[in-house]
């Protein structure tokens, strides 16, 4: 055998194919921490969109459904709660409530992660852990980006208007996605400790209808009665709603009434700090719990 033969044989000899890894592994490890975890989010955020593009009733399920709910309140609950001035009240809680709502694909998407195995095969890969939930939130991210287009077209044929400055209507599209980031936090920890898909489906949505019924999303925060008035009051849902409003500068119809207290007075900044709690607390405790998964 020659020279060459030899050289060209080598590589698929024990020693080296352990060699060629040896070389892989120096490679990633030259890699920036910071920049490695970015890439791998990326190719996951991708690969997770892909999915979504191949099944695109998916898509559906996350604009059909805040559609429904701005035509029934709109115009079958409208009528008697103000007309016009109620549906440029409503459109900022219908934002809100698409984008928290959401949180249940980055719930059932994870399960069903598990259930494949998928997870199983990310975790013998040379990629960040981290990766993998910030994949998964990043491309749920972008999900609810399309969610609010829709919507805001939506809106905008029911009569609702922006009326504040573009700096401003920005800077409250920019709050709803930091919250519906934090939110997918939230989904990712729920999806994780479900058992099954079936336990993921409900488990994503059945505490979301309290949370987002009792706040100021509908109503406000006024009309509802004694202790449930004090909740929704301090309810995030309440907060990026309000914050909303303000910064599109959409009015409450006046039997409605103003809200007080320090919520509701410095509401922009309340939902900003809601939006960092829950995403302080969920991210980690979602770690967590996916190293507790992968090591099983």
């Amino acid at each position: 055998m020659s020279t060459a033969e030899v050289a060209v044989a080598e590589p698929e000899t024990p020693a080296g194919t352990a060699e060629a890894a040896g070389r892989r592994d120096a490679e990633v490890e030259t890699i920036p921490a910071a920049v490695r975890i970015f890439r791998d989010s990326a190719i996951i955020a991708y690969r997770n969109l892909v999915t979504i593009l191949r099944v695109p009733t998916l898509l559906v399920t996350a604009t059909i459904q805040p559609l429904m709910f701005v035509f029934l309140f709109a115009y079958i609950f409208g009528a008697s709660l103000g007309g016009g001035q109620y549906r440029e009240f409503l459109l900022a809680g219908i934002f809100t409530q698409t984008v928290a709502f959401n949180a249940a694909f980055t719930t059932v998407g994870l399960a069903n992660d598990l259930q494949k195995g998928i997870i199983d095969r990310m975790r013998t890969l040379p990629m960040s852990r981290m990766a993998v939930l910030m994949g998964r939130t990043l491309s749920d991210t972008v999900v609810n980006v399309l969610a609010l287009a829709v919507m805001v077209g939506c809106g905008y044929l029911v009569g609702w208007r922006i009326n504040g400055s573009v700096a401003d209507a920005a800077l409250a599209f920019a709050l709803l996605l930091f919250f519906a980031f934090a939110m997918s936090w939230v989904g990712a920890l729920t999806g994780l400790v479900s058992p099954t898909v079936e336990v993921a489906q409900s488990a994503g949505l059945i505490w979301m209808f309290p949370l987002t019924f009792i706040s100021s999303a509908f109503v406000s925060a006024e009309t509802l009665p004694g202790p449930l008035r004090t909740v929704a009051e301090w309810n995030p849902i309440t907060a990026v709603s309000a914050a909303g409003r303000k910064l599109f500068v959409n009015d409450s119809p006046p039997s409605f009434g103003t809200p007080h207290g320090w919520p509701a007075e410095h509401c922009v900044e309340y939902a900003l700090l809601c939006s960092v709690v829950i995403l302080a607390v969920a991210a980690p405790l979602a770690l967590l719990q996916y190293r507790k998964v992968a090591s099983h």
